[in-house]
This record gives structure tokens, C-alpha cells and sequence, in this order.
């Protein structure tokens, strides 16, 4: 067996040429395919981020049936103190749960006493909603990157369009759920850049302001954001949360708590979508380069070695060891190639990260991009270059194993 390994080997370095330029497509479409998946793996991993980190979170709580309503902002669909406290509990209880901040959601006027507006609102808890979403500061252009009592973060257009500033004063006016209106003055204590998507354009004040203009005699609430250590614990944290609030019932018997991923969230998922559908066709295209090079130069090394391969058959040389070398020097044209290819994409990717290529997302301007290739995605498609390579010499392998030997000898 020996022997076969060590002609199949010096069998690819009798046509250097051609070996070399077969080695060269396919390390060529080894380098392709893996700089697209850490590039593009970036950009969606970067947009992920800037979308959950900023106003969404990772995951998201809300009463079975608020989604289904959420562009009227119910107040009657809000959680009551005795949900929020299994909620907390069933949170506490996951130790890859990072943070998590309760939100008072709702619709109201806004008014800078000349012209009045409609306006969408987060009543939240400072602390725990800047641990949520670490990036909401980032979006603050104006003012104190936090949220006072007192004071309202207010949406860029908003401030634009109703032209307010830093320092001024506003009224919010509220219909609370029982349908008595309420107001009151608030002062601007920052503008809020908008981002796209759902959330993006909301104001925020504190909690305690939009109990007071909701005249809460209890403080309820429409939603709970989520955030996880490790996003890749994603999926794991939503079942668990799932199995611990989902025994919970409402009065009819039916599910009391929806628990929903960024994914179901968001319309940017479709776009993650997308580029795993792109990730996958560059794939196949991988394929079909590797299939069509290597079936190219097997299928002439068997018919430039008819009489050679006459010759050894003639000796005794077993059908099956025949095919055995031929398909070993598919093989280790596919081994090379992934080896060298999976070197030569490291060295592109690390040289790309230090030239520290910026590029514009939405309304994020000078995003590093920060390429990283996953371990097991190099891994898959160094199998896949390995296993097309083996795939595409068994044919001409298998013509060359049952040559006739007084044929083959014969050929001219």
C-alpha cells in the first residue's frame, strides 16, 4: 500500500503544469470562499450587534398576544406586578442571562406649546436598560449619555421636525388605560440618533415619569429586553425560557408570557438570511470549481497513461489498486489545495484586519471591519475541497482500473 501512496504522489509531479494549475483553481477558490464567509460573517455579526445592542436586545418578553397589537402600543396587555415578579424569578434562574430591563411602552402627544405631535415612548430604568443595551449612549448625539427623571430623550427627527433642543421644555400627554388623559413637562435631556428598525425612532424617559403620566396606581409592564453573555447561547436561553415561563396560563387556559428572539423582531433577519443563502451558493460554486479542475487533469493523466496503465495491469497489478492510485492523487491534489488555501486566506484575513477597512451601516458611519473565519467553517470547507476532490477522480479512476491490458498496450 505503501508503494501505491508514494507513485500516486510522484504520478502529480511527472505533469508539474498541470498539476500546478489544477492546485492553483482550487486554492484560488479555497481563498474566495473563506475570506467571503469571514468578511460577510463580519458584516452580519457587526449589523447584528449594532441592531440588538442599541434598542432591541437579544430576546424579549412580552404577553401572549401583545406582539400580534404592537403598533398600537396596548396598555391593557401589559404585565401586572405579580407576572414581572416570574418573570425576574425565571430570569435570575439563567446564569447566561447577562442583564435584562423592563419597559413601560406606549403612544402619547408631544408638544414643544406651539406644535403638537405624535410620539412613540420607553419608560425605562436607566441602569438596567443601558446594561441591556450597552449602545443606546452611542446614539445619544446631544446631552448627558444617560436618562434623568425628569427629562426625555428625545428622536432626532422629532427634534428636528418640532424643533427642540437640548434644555428645552416639552409636554408628553398620555391616555392611560382606563382613558383619562394626563401630561406633563418634561425638559430635553438629550437627542436620539435614529436607527432602523423596530424601536428605532422611539423617545425614552424614566420609569418613574411614565408611570406618573400613565397614573399607574401599580406599575405595569409592556415588555422585558434581555440580553445574553454570549450570543452563541442565543437559541439555549430562549428554550430555557421558554420550558420555565411557559407552565404559566392566563385565566383562558392559554400561554401567559411570548417569548421572542431578536430574529422574529426584526426585518434585518431576512437580510441574515440572505447572506447565508449567498454563503452558500459561493459554496457550491467551490464545488463545482474543484469537481470540473480535478476531474479535468484525472480524466488526462488517464488517458495520457493508457499504455502505462496497460503495462502495470499486465504485471499483475490488481484491478483495485489501480483505482486506489488514481484516486490517491485526487486526494492529495485536494489536500494540498486545502492546506495552502486555508494558509493563504489566514494571511489575506489577518493583513485585512490590520489595514483596518471601515465601512457605513444605516446611519453608523466608520465601522471597523473586524474579519474573523470560524475554526469548524474552515474546517467544512477544507472537507468539502477533500471530499469533491476524491469524488471527481473515482470516475476516470474507475475507467483506468477496467482497461483491458492487451487494449490499453495496443494504443497509440
Amino acid at each position: 500500500m505503501a508503494n501505491i501512496w508514494r507513485i500516486a504522489g510522484r504520478n502529480l509531479f511527472r505533469y508539474k503544469r498541470r498539476t500546478l494549475l489544477t492546485l492553483s483553481l482550487v486554492v484560488i477558490g479555497i481563498m474566495f470562499v473563506t475570506i467571503f464567509i469571514a468578511v460577510t460573517g463580519s458584516f452580519k455579526s457587526m449589523m447584528i450587534g449594532q441592531i440588538t445592542d442599541s434598542s432591541l436586545g437579544h430576546l424579549q418578553i412580552h404577553r401572549q398576544g401583545y406582539l400580534a397589537a404592537i403598533d398600537t402600543l396596548p396598555l391593557t396587555m401589559n404585565f401586572k406586578p405579580q407576572a414581572v415578579k416570574k418573570m425576574e424569578k425565571a430570569l435570575q434562574e439563567i446564569p447566561e442571562i447577562e442583564a435584562y430591563s423592563p419597559r413601560i411602552k406606549f403612544g402619547g402627544m408631544f408638544s414643544n406649546f406651539t406644535e403638537t405631535t405624535n410620539i412613540r415612548l420607553n419608560g425605562v430604568d436607566p441602569e438596567k436598560e443601558l446594561r441591556t443595551v450597552p449602545l443606546l449612549p452611542t446614539r445619544i448625539t446631544e446631552g448627558a449619555k444617560t436618562i434623568q427623571k425628569g427629562e426625555i430623550l428625545v428622536p432626532e427627527l422629532f427634534a428636528r421636525g418640532m424643533k427642540v433642543k437640548v434644555g428645552d421644555t416639552v409636554v408628553i400627554i398620555a391616555t392611560n388605560r382606563d382613558g383619562s388623559v394626563n401630561g406633563k413637562q418634561l425638559k430635553v435631556g438629550g437627542i436620539l440618533e435614529s436607527v432602523t428598525g423596530p424601536g428605532g425612532r422611539d423617545g425614552y424617559l424614566h420609569m418613574e415619569d411614565a408611570v406618573e403620566i400613565l397614573r399607574m396606581e401599580e406599575m405595569e409592564i409592556s415588555e422585558v429586553a434581555i440580553r445574553v453573555k454570549d450570543f452563541s447561547q442565543l437559541n439555549q436561553v430562549f428554550n430555557q425560557l421558554n420550558a420555565s415561563l411557559g407552565q404559566e396560563k392566563n385565566m383562558m387556559g392559554k400561554p401567559l408570557f411570548d417569548v421572542s428572539t431578536w430574529e422574529k423582531l426584526s426585518p434585518f433577519y431576512n437580510i441574515a438570511r440572505m447572506i447565508d443563502m449567498m454563503t452558500l451558493f459561493i459554496k457550491l460554486m467551490l464545488v463545482a470549481i474543484v469537481l470540473i479542475s480535478i476531474m479535468n487533469v484525472m480524466m488526462m493523466a488517464v488517458y495520457e497513461r493508457i499504455r502505462e496503465i496497460g503495462t502495470i495491469a499486465a504485471m499483475g497489478t490488481m484491478p483495485g489498486k489501480i483505482l486506489s492510485m488514481f484516486i490517491l492523487e485526487g486526494l492529495f491534489m485536494g489536500l494540498a489545495g486545502a492546506v495552502i488555501g486555508g494558509i493563504l486566506s489566514g494571511a489575506v484575513i489577518y493583513v485585512a484586519n490590520m489595514a483596518k477597512i471601515t465601512f457605513d451601516f444605516g446611519r453608523q458611519t466608520g465601522l471597523i471591519l473586524s474579519a474573523t473565519i470560524n475554526p469548524l467553517d474552515l474546517i467544512t470547507v477544507s472537507g468539502i475541497v477533500i471530499v469533491v476532490s476524491i469524488l471527481a477522480s473515482f470516475q476516470p479512476a474507475l475507467k483506468a482500473a477496467r482497461m483491458d491490458p492487451i487494449q490499453a498496450l495496443g494504443h497509440v
